[in-house]
């Protein structure tokens, strides 16, 4: 029993590192498709939506250094592949009115739960926090739906 727990002093750290090395090279797709036309809202409006939805709901997402790193690589490639799929931003053009508001009164919903933006997101992104101010303003251009 102690050899064993010799060995993988010895060795564990080793193996460990090596296994680090090797989930890099699983390729993880980083994309940024072009825009073909991008939502036309209030500039206030499109600041707070840049800041708290663009990174996942658009083909303009800011890829962060720990995006290159795995295993983290594969869930911000999976939620931003996963976001673009529920709308995207940057495809707006292709929804026509009713499917606009039904994404726009979807997203409150799941921004008055707390659901949007993910917490884990506003760790490294606290400016895109949803505030009583911002939800407010997201709702008056809603309205306009």
């Amino acid at each position: 029993m102690a050899w064993k727990k010799t060995r993988w002093i010895l060795y564990g750290p080793g193996v460990l590192v090596a296994l680090a090395a090797l989930i890099q090279l699983v390729p993880v797709a980083r994309t940024n498709p072009p825009v073909t036309h991008d939502l036309d809202a209030p500039p206030q409006v499109k600041a707070i939506l840049k800041a708290s939805c663009y990174d996942c709901h658009s083909n303009e997402t800011l890829w962060p250094w720990y995006s290159h790193v795995a295993p983290v690589s594969w869930l911000v490639a999976s939620d931003v592949a996963r976001g673009r799929h529920h709308f995207n931003f940057s495809t707006w053009d292709r929804y026509d009115t009713s499917r606009r508001h039904a994404i726009v009164t979807r997203g409150l919903k799941e921004i008055h739960r707390g659901d949007m933006p993910p917490w884990y997101y506003t760790i490294k992104h606290p400016d895109g926090k949803m505030t009583d101010q911002k939800r407010a303003a997201l709702e008056s251009w809603a309205a306009t739906f």
